[in-house]
């Protein structure tokens, strides 16, 4: 069964296809490589990835020495059936540098930057996780001039004003009949969530599993 659709795709003149490997929580891309049909077998029937060395010219299982596994998640195979696009949740680093991903240099028309933690950055539309990592590190290691350090270490009681005050305050903007309503509204919105994330952290909740539940109630 395998052996039949793994026939019907598109890989080069070197048996080869490339291998998009993404996070599946942070949607991050970590890296790229190549899978002939047997290392796309083994990454089905093991679920862990599996590669296709082209300088070595043999199979590699990612995590193998390093312990960095990828348990695959979901596989797709894009239109012209000649690329892949494999979710992973990632035991430890991607690259072998050590960075999560792969893709941790960015280019501009100043050139190529330094190594950097953060890249990829998150899409837009995850931004709320990555504000929450920043949160996180300014909990492990606090900053004076912080306001999202000095927040955390008020205490719970001020933390649980500051999301009511937000609150309040959205309810009334979302009352207001001015032109400038959407963008008073849009701003007090922005201000309860940061807020919920900052108690979030203060109640050691992790934000994947809040959108882990939230999927749950998804009909």
């Amino acid at each position: 069964m395998i052996h039949s659709f793994i026939e019907q795709l598109h890989f080069d003149e070197k048996g080869l296809i490339p291998a998009i490997i993404q996070d599946e929580k942070s949607g991050k891309i970590l890296m790229m490589a190549y899978m002939n049909a047997e290392a796309l077998e083994k990454t089905i029937t093991t679920g862990k990835t599996w590669f296709y060395s082209r300088k070595r010219k043999t199979l590699w299982n990612k995590g193998e020495t390093s312990g960095h596994y990828q348990l695959v998640k979901d596989i797709y195979i894009d239109c012209d059936e000649d690329t892949l696009l494999i979710t992973v949740e990632q035991k430890g680093a991607a690259c072998h540098t050590g960075f999560n991903s792969c893709f941790h240099r960015q280019i501009s028309e100043k050139g190529i930057s330094s190594p950097q933690s953060e890249l990829p950055r998150y899409a837009l539309a995850s931004f709320l996780q990555e504000l929450f990592d920043v949160i996180q590190e300014r909990a492990k290691n606090p900053s004076f001039q912080s306001y999202t350090s000095k927040l955390l270490q008020s205490g719970k009681e001020k933390i649980l004003r500051k999301v009511s005050e937000e609150a309040t305050e959205v309810m009334l903007a979302s009352l207001e009949n001015e032109d400038h309503q959407k963008e008073h509204l849009q701003w007090e919105v922005a201000d309860l969530l940061y807020h919920l994330l900052v108690l979030v952290q203060h109640e050691q909740l992790k934000w994947y599993d809040i959108m882990t539940e939230l999927k749950k109630r998804r009909k």
